[in-house]
């Protein structure tokens, strides 16, 4: 049976995902940590995995995680640029690149997760590796990482939470998200895409408390 998770205290250590080892709730539950390769991730107790975004804008050029504007200058993810995983799923490169990161490390460490959370680039990831470990996970602010569309092996154990208003979730533009994707729409929107975690959070209060989502995923 797979293992159910909070959807809100998911997005709690989501955003608590990118203080790391300082910050309370991750410092009390962590078991391993990688920052490797501009890449990110933290292995928690009850064997959880906890990716971050984007640190830096580097590791957005790196992995071809670009939002509409950085630095004053726009960038545009290439569409053709993909790569065959594992599986046999054609995955953006990018995405997929940094998701064989952080495979290598949990099998040099011998670790194995029974749940995953990721935000932004953390979420292309977390859509990846649920498809490599068959176990449940979360994407918040997920972007698109699949070329192809419909179901696939393990596609029904992932959630990707997705503001309506935050445009990094729809890039690439010819690519696919994996599993359900709950789009959410605010009841109040900041100047440019809400994106953080601290706007992800907020929304998902608002969508639980009217009953458009879950409490728990998977769900019953």
């Amino acid at each position: 049976m797979a293992h159910s998770y909070d959807i809100g205290l998911a997005a709690q250590m989501a955003r608590a995902s990118y203080d790391g080892r300082n910050h309370a709730s991750i410092a009390t539950a962590l078991r391993r940590e990688l920052d490797e390769d501009d890449v990110q991730a933290l292995f928690l107790k009850g064997d959880i995995l906890l990716i971050p975004g984007s640190n830096s804008v580097a590791d957005y050029l790196k992995f071809n995680l670009r939002v509409l504007n950085i630095g004053g200058k726009k960038y545009r993810l290439n569409d053709a640029d993909t790569a065959q995983g594992a599986s046999g799923t054609i995955w953006h490169q990018g995405f997929l690149r940094h998701a064989q990161v952080i495979f290598a490390w949990l099998e040099r460490e011998r670790l194995r997760p029974k749940y995953i959370i990721g935000h932004s680039l953390g979420a292309a990831a977390t859509q990846i590796l649920v498809r490599t470990y068959g176990v449940p996970g979360i994407g918040f602010a997920a972007p698109r990482p699949r070329r192809s569309k419909g179901p696939i092996k393990h596609s029904h154990l992932c959630l990707c939470i997705n503001r309506d208003d935050d445009n990094v979730c729809n890039l690439p533009g010819s690519f696919h998200h994996m599993g359900k994707v709950h789009r959410a729409r605010a009841r109040t929107s900041v100047f440019g895409p809400d994106h953080s975690m601290p706007h992800y959070q907020r929304v998902i209060d608002e969508q639980q408390t009217s009953g458009l989502l879950g409490k728990r995923w998977p769900e019953g």
